[in-house]
Parts: structure tokens; C-alpha cells; sequence
């Protein structure tokens, strides 16, 4: 007789179905016969008593157990080599999977909601926050995520903050070098203007450049990273010893409706006391000038006195048990650096900048503010009521507090007041650079965002590929003054329309002088032997020509003049951050009403007047 297992190998006839379905009971009746056999003797024994059951449920444990080591040990290999960037014990890396892909249930999401944002290869491994200086020392694989950054292979986020903290670890020594050479001199006259310049432009050519020429030089621009239509938020943020920078930090995600969109890129320039870290001998902090008194004239008396090492806001926000989770899944991303070597608040724009990872806004904010609740949404839509967007720009300076709130603004929000006034600086120090002022605020009847023509560097938000347009200038430091009249013509021209929000949905703690707060003036020659503003107001004086060249001050800053007077260097690489090709300087000049040749700014009535939608 043929047995069930040869009927199901043996050729069938055109009665297939048939034969295959009597195989099959045939099969059932001699199972259900060896069955009865089997438990012939052990009927009137239970059943999970018999040998065979027994043996038959280790194995079935065994299995699950073994399923179960697999499927932990991959999970949590994964888990070390995407968050935390660790190798795994085996040789080489776990290889990567999609960070999205399923295995059973488990789906993995790097501690993020978005799944878009923990799909991005990018944002890995992600830079850790603290401590300061040596945060990304524990990065891995350091060399070959600047190598595959450079190439644009495989760009990273880390790459990009690897990059830069080179430069500035080349930079403190070398500015260690300059401060002990010529020792035979007094302290205040070992190192010049100029010395101290031209090495700032060596070390940015040898680290920042290649990047530079990478991702921003070319006529075939495009973004470093996708840039992600999930809505989410980048905020480039400077902070310069800045005591608010932990409640800005914390208003930021508190009062926003979509606080798992929000990534922000600081770069926090603080005195670190003496001896901060092993190897680092550090500085005694200095208070900024307090007003201690009156002379005889009535007029304040100030002092600069010894100080703890500053508050990190950081820190602060990320030891915080409601904040901490936004630390751990890489949406605070900071570079430190020290404050003496702080090159003023455009360099560090730049820096903070390179850090965007493909966020679908761009906000740009300085570290002393505080927020209205649903801010970010609130800014979404005003920028999609625009009538140019997407290339449109939502600029103000938003209105002042004193009274600290932990980031908080409390409150009906303000009317918007517009940017629709310039000047030119009378002060020696700015030497005539173009200011911007506030004109005529909205009235509270308006259907639209109106134009303004100038873009504040302490606060606009804009789409993201603003940064393909307008990328920051890495050849502009010890700039107080200048950045924003450059930054509002090279937008308008590459096609970009600015506007004032109708709304304050922020707001700013102003800081004069009287408040006694460092200011980076103070610090830059300190470790040159000539602390206050002095020594950086040389190196301004200088720098600013690169930003006359481009605005058009013909009477000092063309090229001619530069090269003549031996000032050329303050132009290297200057056709790679100008303007666009949209539309023209002049015809900037002549719509915002500005007469450079007569240092003259005229009445602007189409902003004040809110005529252009």
C-alpha cells in the first residue's frame, strides 16, 4: 500500500484533487491510529504527565527563549550603534536598518515621535550636550564622519560639529601662541591687529573652507540634508554668557504646541573659571562694567570685578527631569566654546547655523527671550499668510521685558511693530555702518503680513532653504554692527520677501549698558593683555570693510582702496556671500530709500504705510 508521504511525490492524474484529498485522510486515519497505539497504556494517567508532553513543552520553552535572546540582543545592539554611536561587541558595526523598520511589534523611533526626523541617518550620532568644551570629544568614529561630511557621502550633523569644534580647538591654541610670543615685550604689545586677523583667516581656509567649497561655492546649490515637510523647527541660537539662556530654553518647548518639532543648534560662549577641565588652565571671570557710583559731574562710575564661572544654561535644561527626554533624543545639539575667543555674535550665527539638520523652518533668536503660548504655530501660519510664500521672511524686534518669567510671556500678544527706519551710525566705533529701527506698527485691521525691507539678526523665521540662498559668512568675526543690513540685502536680492508679523508672539530682554552684563567687546582682548572694548574695536574697525564693500561705500571700501591701503584680506572669498542674482543692490537701495554716497536713509512710506502685501 503507498504511504501518505510518497502519495503527495507521485505523478497525479487528471484525478489530482481527488487522490491528494484521499491521501490526505489516509494520512489523518493512520496519525489518528499511531495516536491511540501511543496512548494505549497511558489512559489512565493525565495527559501532561506522559514523557512526550514533557518533552514536547521544553522544547517549546526553549524556542521562546531563544526567540527571545535574538530578538533582545539585536534591539539592543541597534539601540548602541544609532543613539548612542557605540560599536558593538562583535567586529565592525551592527549593520544599520532602517530606522523605521518593524520586527513583530517593536518599531523603532530614536526617542522621537517623528518618525521622519529618527528615519534621517543624519542626526546620528548625536552630539552630547554636556560637559562644556569636551562634549563631542565622545563622539566615534570622529575621522571618518568629517572624511564622509567633506566628501558628501554620508554628511552628518556630527560631522559638521566635528569640523567646526577643530577649528576652534586650533583656534584657542593658536591664540594661546600669539598671547606668549615676543615675551621680551610688555603683554599689551606682543601681538597686532593684524597678526591676530590673518590667523583667524589661515585656520577658517584650513578647517572651515573645504566645507565651505563643498556645500556652498558652486552654481549648483542645494541643502547639505533633505530638508523634512513635517513642519519642524530649527533654532539657531547665539548665547554669549547669558544667565536667561536656560529659561529661554525651557519657554521655547514649554509654551509650544508641537515641542517634539523643535531642534535647536546654540552655541554657548561662556567663561569657565580657572582650571575647567584637565589640561585647560582657564581665566579668572570678569564682570561686564557695573555702575558702582556718580563722579563729580554726575555722571556713573564703573567697575569690572572678579566673577564665578557663568551659569550654563544647557546644563540647566538638560538636568531639568520635564526637559531632560529633549537632551537624550539629540533636539538640543551645542557647541561651546570660550569666552575670550568669542568672535562676536556673526561668527557664532554661522556656527549655530552649520547645525540645522534638515528642519522644514529656519528661526534665528537670540538666548534672552521669552515665549507666548503655541509660538510656533502661531509664526507657521503667519509665514504661510504671506503673500510671497515660500520665500518669505517673518522679521521684527520684538518688544522688551525686564521682569524675568522663566521664559514665559504672559498676556494678550502685541501688535507687530515694523522695521521701516535706518540710519547711518554716527558713533567712531560703527563708523557710519547702516542701523535698523522700528517704524509704524500694524493697527490690528490688517488681512496680511505687510513687506518690510531689513531683516533683524536677533529674531526672524523663514523656510529652510533660506540657508541655500543666504548661507552665513564664516570670514566675518568681531562684527557687532553690519550684519543685519548685509543679511537684509543679500535676502531681498536672492528673491527672498521680508515681512513684519502682525503679532509679537515673543519678546526680548533689552540690555544697556547700565545693567553691568559681560559684552563680547570686553573679552576679546583680554587674553592679549588689553582687556575692555579697545583691541576688539581695532579688529571691527577692519572687519566692517568687508560689509561697506558689499553695501557700496565707494569713498573707502572698493577694492582698489582695500588693496591700496593693504586691507585686501578683509575681502577673501567675498563673492561667495553677496548678493543674489534675483534682483540688484541698486534696486535695493532705491526701494528702501537709502543714499549710501550721502550716508542718508529717507522716510520709507510704502513700509510705514503697510502698502505691500
Amino acid at each position: 500500500m503507498m504511504k501518505a508521504s510518497e502519495a503527495t511525490t507521485t505523478p497525479l492524474s487528471s484525478n489530482k484533487k481527488k487522490r491528494r484529498f484521499t491521501s490526505s485522510r489516509r494520512a489523518a486515519s493512520s496519525s489518528a491510529a499511531s495516536s491511540v497505539h501511543l496512548f494505549a497504556d497511558a489512559a489512565s494517567q493525565p495527559l501532561t504527565s506522559t514523557k512526550p508532553f514533557l518533552v514536547l513543552l521544553a522544547l517549546l520553552l526553549l524556542a521562546l527563549t531563544i526567540q527571545f535572546l535574538i530578538v533582545f540582543t539585536w534591539h539592543h545592539r541597534r539601540h548602541d550603534v544609532h543613539v548612542l554611536g557605540k560599536k558593538s561587541s562583535s567586529a565592525g558595526f551592527v549593520p544599520q536598518l532602517p530606522l523605521d523598520e518593524n520586527v513583530g511589534d517593536l518599531i523603532y523611533v530614536d526617542n522621537n515621535s517623528d518618525n521622519t526626523a529618527a528615519a534621517a541617518p543624519h542626526l546620528l550620532p548625536h552630539i552630547p550636550p554636556l560637559p562644556p568644551i569636551l562634549n563631542v570629544n565622545s563622539i566615534p568614529n570622529q575621522s571618518q564622519l568629517i572624511s564622509d561630511t567633506l566628501s558628501g557621502t554620508n554628511p552628518t550633523i556630527a560631522g559638521v560639529a566635528l569640523i567646526i569644534s577643530n577649528f576652534l580647538v586650533e583656534l584657542h591654541k593658536s591664540n594661546q601662541e600669539l598671547a606668549q610670543q615676543n615675551p621680551d615685550k610688555p603683554r599689551n604689545q606682543r601681538v597686532t591687529r593684524d597678526q591676530v586677523h590673518e590667523q583667524f583667516v589661515k585656520l577658517t581656509k584650513l578647517h572651515l573652507q573645504p566645507f565651505e567649497e563643498r556645500y556652498v561655492y558652486g552654481p549648483n546649490k542645494s541643502p547639505i540634508f533633505p530638508i523634512r515637510d513635517d513642519d519642524s523647527i530649527f533654532i539657531s541660537l547665539a548665547s554669549f554668557r547669558d544667565h536667561l539662556l536656560g529659561d529661554t530654553l525651557k519657554g521655547a518647548f514649554d509654551q509650544a504646541s508641537h515641542p517634539e518639532k523643535l531642534y535647536v543648534g546654540a552655541i554657548v560662549q561662556n567663561c569657565l573659571g580657572l582650571h575647567p577641565y584637565e589640561g585647560e588652565k582657564g581665566v579668572q571671570c570678569r564682570t561686564g562694567a557695573q555702575v558702582v557710583g556718580k563722579d563729580k559731574n554726575g555722571h556713573d562710575t564703573t567697575k569690572v570685578s572678579d566673577a564665578p564661572p557663568d551659569r550654563n544654561g544647557i546644563e540647566e535644561f538638560c538636568n531639568s527631569p520635564q526637559h531632560k527626554k529633549y537632551c537624550d533624543s539629540g533636539q538640543i545639539r551645542v557647541l561651546y566654546l570660550h569666552e575670550n575667543e568669542s568672535l562676536g555674535p556673526a561668527m557664532a550665527r554661522y556656527y549655530a547655523s552649520k547645525l540645522w539638520g534638515g528642519e522644514t523652518y529656519f528661526a534665528q533668536t537670540d538666548s534672552h527671550l521669552e515665549f507666548y503660548q503655541g509660538w510656533d504655530e502661531l509664526y507657521v501660519n503667519e509665514l504661510k499668510a504671506t503673500k510671497a510664500h515660500p520665500k518669505s521672511v517673518l522679521s521684527s524686534y520684538p518688544p522688551g521685558f525686564q521682569k524675568e518669567n522663566g521664559g514665559v510671556l504672559s498676556g494678550e500678544p502685541s501688535p507687530g511693530a515694523r522695521l521701516c527706519t535706518c540710519e547711518f551710525s554716527h558713533s567712531d566705533v560703527e563708523h557710519h555702518i547702516i542701523r535698523i529701527n522700528t517704524g509704524v506698527g500694524y493697527s490690528g485691521t490688517e488681512e496680511h503680513p505687510t513687506q518690510i525691507p531689513f531683516i533683524a539678526a536677533g529674531f526672524f523665521f523663514t523656510s529652510a532653504e533660506f540657508l541655500v540662498d543666504v548661507p552665513f559668512d564664516p570670514y566675518m568675526p568681531w562684527c557687532f554692527m553690519g550684519e543685519e543690513i548685509m543679511l537684509s540685502m543679500r535676502a531681498w536680492t536672492s528673491g527672498w520677501t521680508i515681512y513684519a508679523p502682525r503679532k509679537n508672539w515673543i519678546a526680548h530682554q533689552y540690555r544697556p549698558g547700565r545693567m553691568g552684563l559681560p559684552k563680547f567687546w570686553g573679552s576679546v582682548g583680554r587674553l592679549f593683555g588689553r582687556p575692555g572694548p579697545g583691541f576688539s574695536n581695532q579688529l571691527q574697525a577692519k572687519l566692517i570693510k568687508r560689509v561697506k564693500h558689499l553695501v557700496g561705500y565707494k569713498d573707502c571700501c572698493s577694492r582698489e582702496k582695500l588693496e591700496a591701503e593693504g586691507s585686501d584680506l578683509v575681502l577673501h572669498e567675498v563673492e561667495h556671500y553677496g548678493f543674489g542674482t534675483v534682483r540688484t543692490r541698486e534696486e535695493y537701495l532705491k526701494w528702501s530709500n537709502i543714499d549710501v554716497d550721502k550716508n542718508q536713509c529717507q522716510r520709507i512710506s510704502w513700509c510705514n504705510n503697510g502698502e505691500l502685501e
